[in-house]
């Protein structure tokens, strides 16, 4: 088996999703990774140094600033010759990239790989998550797959680090797109979708305002701050920090969830958390389900004493 791995990030630092893939690519054989940037260098030493990469692949152009699938998805599709698997992480920027690289190929992609059950074979949530598939790839064509990674735990630096080249792929690149500017909200929290500990608020906490009680836990934490769609359809807080299968599929060590009942769509965003830990008024809330460990309480009472037992624990 000869696996590809597309390197996801940003800012000149590889991005917590590839360690993750690089765990799925470990079951299936030893991974290449492909770097596209326009100076691949710091990427690819941090991807060299990864368990389980044999090789990475530098592909070098003022173009890769900035990522644009219409511009990497052919080049892809011609470095991915002689590989039995692609893999990308199932973020945004694996999404956008592999369904069009695999349609250059002419081959089929399995989206949100969550287990290899064989080389050919794997498993992927469908219905919210409500039905676990087992699907199975043609022996004839390459495997394209975004890769959960939530269901993945990242693998680990080695003291060894792999071969780094250069790739040149003669794929032309389209003219059709342009990158213009990128968007984001800043925070000096963890990033959700990588951090080990997420406090996360529900319609419970009430308003925009009372949201400043669950960032406090979250900073106290050293959290990144998720939320329910109940508590972003309301205003809350912004659309970017919405949990569950409409949102960010995430799976932290820890997850504390503040005023959140658990609806179905919300718990499939979590179901892989290490710990989750609950604390609604209501007994009957379908969050203490799933919860690890569940208090029945008074949000605005329960988090100040947690708050002031967490300040005096660190002096």
């Amino acid at each position: 088996m000869k696996v590809l791995v597309v390197a996801e990030h940003a800012r000149g630092r590889l991005n917590p999703s590839t360690a993750r893939t690089l765990a799925a690519a470990k079951l299936l054989g030893p991974a290449t990774v492909v770097v596209f940037a326009a100076d691949p260098g710091p990427v690819a030493a941090a991807a060299a140094a990864l368990e389980g990469v044999a090789e990475v692949l530098t592909v070098t152009d003022p173009a890769h600033a900035e990522p644009r699938a219409a511009c990497l998805a052919p080049q892809l599709a011609e470095l991915s010759l002689g590989f039995s698997h692609v893999l990308a992480p199932s973020t945004t920027f694996g999404k956008d990239l592999l369904p069009r690289a695999a349609a250059l190929a002419g081959c089929p992609q399995v989206s949100d790989l969550m287990a290899v059950v064989d080389a050919r074979t794997f498993k992927r949530p469908i219905y919210a998550g409500n039905v676990i598939t087992t699907v199975r790839v043609p022996d004839t064509v390459t495997v394209y797959a975004t890769v959960r990674t939530a269901s993945f735990k990242e693998v680990g630096a080695t003291g060894d680090a792999a071969p780094v080249r250069a790739a040149t792929p003669s794929a032309s690149l389209p003219t059709h797109t342009r990158f213009v500017r990128l968007e984001s909200a800043r925070s000096e929290r963890p990033d959700l979708q990588s951090a080990t500990r997420v406090v996360s608020g529900g319609r419970g906490v009430g308003s925009k305002e009372n949201f400043a009680v669950v960032y406090r836990i979250a900073d106290l934490l050293g959290a990144a701050v998720g939320a329910s769609r109940a508590a972003v359809d309301a205003g809350f807080v912004p659309n970017d920090l919405q949990v569950g299968q409409t949102g960010k599929i995430i799976a932290p060590d820890l997850y504390l969830a503040v005023g959140i009942s658990g609806a179905i769509q919300h718990l499939t965003g979590i179901k892989d958390a290490g710990t989750i830990v609950a604390i609604n008024k209501d007994g009957e809330a379908p969050i203490f389900e799933v919860a690890d460990l569940g208090l029945v309480g008074d949000l605005f009472a329960v988090l100040p004493e947690l708050e002031r037992l967490i300040v005096e624990a660190r002096r």
